[in-house]
């Protein structure tokens, strides 16, 4: 039997959600062992001067327990 944890994490970037996302995650799994899925709970922009500033997601990133 395994058991999972999730975890919240917050990643941005000034070029899309899409790089946001996966340099969420790719940081994700350099602490963490046994990634196993991950969804966008929430995306959001910063803006400044009439201009996209910062693209944001917090991920939810599941992962398992060692034994």
């Amino acid at each position: 039997m395994s058991v999972a944890k999730i975890t919240e994490i917050s990643a941005s970037s000034p070029k899309g959600f899409d790089e946001a996302i996966h340099l969420g995650l790719d940081r994700a799994m350099k602490t963490l062992k046994n990634v196993k899925s991950a969804w966008v709970k929430d995306q959001t922009i910063i803006v400044s001067n009439d201009k996209i500033k910062e693209y944001r997601v917090l991920l939810k990133v599941t992962f398992l327990l060692n034994d």
